[in-house]
């Protein structure tokens, strides 16, 4: 129970700063789990993810693939948003969650640090970082970005074959047809739109932009996918499932215009120290997750509505990674 009042203020979301959850629900949330465990140490792994279609799909492979080596397991599937399972973790009320490698710029207070920029060397700062400060192991991160991106109709007339950022750049230099639908936060933010922007020397006009008030990454692909007002592109995250979905196509961002968010699974180093054989167990699987394969199996579950844990299993069988 508590004692007091709680301040009611924002904090970041899942991937990166700009979507905004409420912090007295994480504190409500990891109280709660800290009651219930009082007294006693948990003997199953306890594996948690966050609340939205990837954090359920990878939350369950990670739970399967622990469960096949005859560990025991607690699953607390869609707990809830980055800020609950970062402190559940810290404060040992959960075990083991998929996390993405940018948001160790938010952990940290290091967002200027370019090295974000960079899959590598971001995965191998948040790993250093994160295991000396606070005793959590960054396993083998999958080789996908989570990230903003801009996606693409594959029919807009004269656009390039490459399907890259500077691809775009010369398609508006040439007067191409293009209308992006956005959120007023990615149009607005330093780090979404803007970034590309500078990184790559282009700059789109107010009439080349539908702003939606919200920032549904499912209603601005869904525009894009319909030609909806003339809009051929659409804000999105590189691993939502409506991408393949709709047939639209993420422009690469060769430049590094924005944070490399690379999911990869983060444990308590005493767990894992107990547990070695979860690291062998989990490589495989997540060296095997591309970008294209995400998005296929993010759109199973979002798009045509089967359920994460089906959808893990189903991929863990297929691949051999489970009998």
């Amino acid at each position: 129970m508590f004692t007091g009042a709680i301040a009611a203020f924002y904090s970041a979301s899942r991937r990166k700063p700009g979507r905004w959850i409420w912090v007295a629900i994480a504190a409500v949330t990891v109280t709660a789990l800290a009651a219930a465990d009082v007294g006693h140490a948990a003997s199953p792994v306890v594996v948690a993810s966050k609340i939205d279609t990837e954090g359920a799909l990878l939350g369950n492979m990670i739970a399967e693939m622990i469960e096949s080596r005859g560990i025991p397991v607690e699953r607390r599937i869609q707990l809830g948003p980055t800020n609950i399972l970062r402190a559940a973790l810290l404060a040992g009320q959960i075990d083991l969650y998929p996390e993405y490698t940018g948001n160790g710029a938010l952990f940290f207070h290091r967002e200027a640090d370019p090295a974000w920029k960079n899959a590598d060397v971001g995965y191998g700062l948040v790993k250093t970082l994160d295991r000396e400060q606070n005793h959590v192991v960054w396993l083998t991160p999958a080789p996908a970005n989570n990230t903003w991106v801009i996606a693409v109709r594959g029919d807009i007339p004269g656009f390039a074959n490459g399907h890259c950022l500077d691809d775009l750049v010369a398609h508006l230099k040439s007067g191409g047809p293009f209308k992006l639908a956005a959120s007023a936060e990615f149009v607005e933010s330093p780090a979404a739109l803007p970034a590309f922007e500078k990184t790559y020397g282009f700059h789109l006009r107010s009439e080349q932009l539908l702003t939606l008030s919200g920032g549904n990454t499912a209603a601005t692909l869904r525009a894009a996918g319909e030609n909806i007002s003339g809009v051929n592109a659409a804000m999105a995250y590189g691993t939502d499932g409506e991408i393949a979905a709709l047939g639209l196509k993420a422009l690469c961002d060769d430049k590094g215009a924005q944070i490399v968010y690379a999911p990869a699974p983060v444990i308590r180093a005493p767990v894992l120290e107990s547990n070695p054989q979860i690291a062998q167990a989990l490589e495989p699987v997540f060296t095997s997750l591309s970008l294209a394969t995400l998005q296929q199996l993010n759109a199973r579950i979002a798009v045509e509505g089967e359920d994460a844990g089906a959808v893990a299993r189903d991929y863990l069988k297929t691949k051999h990674f489970l009998e």
